[in-house]
């Protein structure tokens, strides 16, 4: 995942660290666009219009990322590949120029869950980079509470996933990162069963012709993001839907980013200047 992961736990048994590894070499083994044999780059050079079986790990993060789009009306994109690889954020590399603008091909991605079957459209190559890392921490959060480990902080890449309570009885405090040109003072987050993501377009992108591109897309313009927002942190159950939901509502800007975020009951904070943009879900975890 091109990151370093890290675990706090309460009494972890021999064997804690392998599990977690196990769990994230598997989302990585079914879903990284830079391993040439995953089963997503696999299904990404097979032709367009052909059903794919994948595995259900697989599944399930296809199934989650599709909801999310339906959901945000296309602000999370999981058919995006071809643009992020011609900007220089895939499997390819770093490009030093901005690429010529292209007509939007079908970018669709149809999913049949009765037969963990995927199929892809003319343009479309599949992009799991804005949820699947949130998935691993999931799947290696499973693993550990599935072998008796209750009390424990999993953080893959700057995505926490907090189990149980610290050995002091406290519940796992973590603090949410800014944006370096933001002067608002982080939150502090009490992970008590409980995941939080961030999506910061400050984070990865490149610079050309005096302007900086973010690795954020509007799936709309096929271009990267230019609302001023510079982070979008979410907290949900599962981290999988924080790193998801994340990414969407860092594409639509501040104030839809938050009418769609008190639609769906989500607790989101979105960062834009110095300006903090909250939800009503994260304003009563306040209370």
């Amino acid at each position: 995942m091109g990151t370093d992961w890290s675990l706090h736990a309460v009494s972890p048994p021999p064997g804690a660290a392998e599990g977690v590894q196990a769990a994230l070499d598997l989302v990585v083994a079914q879903m990284s666009q830079w391993e040439v044999e995953s089963d997503l780059s696999r299904f990404n050079r097979g032709a367009a219009g052909a059903w794919h079986e994948i595995p259900a790990e697989f599944a399930h993060v296809v199934e989650a990322g599709l909801q999310i789009a339906r959901a945000s009306d296309g602000a999370f994109d999981p058919g995006l590949g071809h643009l992020t690889e011609a900007w220089g954020f895939g499997s390819a590399g770093p490009v030093e120029a901005v690429p010529e603008r292209a007509a939007t091909p079908d970018r669709t991605i149809d999913f049949d869950p009765a037969t963990r079957r995927i199929r892809r459209g003319e343009g479309a190559a599949l992009d799991l980079s804005g949820i699947a890392k949130g998935y691993g921490v999931d799947l290696a959060a499973e693993w550990l509470l599935a072998n008796g480990i209750r009390h424990f902080l999993l953080e893959v890449g700057g995505e926490l996933r907090g189990e149980g309570i610290r050995p002091d009885g406290q519940p796992w405090w973590v603090d949410v990162e800014m944006p370096p040109t933001s002067s608002i003072a982080p939150w502090r987050i009490a992970l008590h069963d409980l995941s939080v993501a961030t999506s910061g377009n400050y984070r990865r992108g490149f610079s050309a012709g005096g302007r900086y591109y973010s690795h954020s897309f509007d799936p709309n313009t096929g271009r990267p993001v230019v609302n001023g927002v510079a982070s979008v942190t979410v907290l949900h159950r599962d981290c999988m839907m924080a790193d998801g939901w994340a990414t969407a509502l860092t594409v639509l800007g501040p104030d839809a980013a938050i009418l769609l975020a008190d639609t769906h009951g989500l607790a989101a904070c979105v960062v834009a200047g110095d300006r903090e943009h909250v939800s009503r879900a994260w304003r009563a975890m306040l209370d």
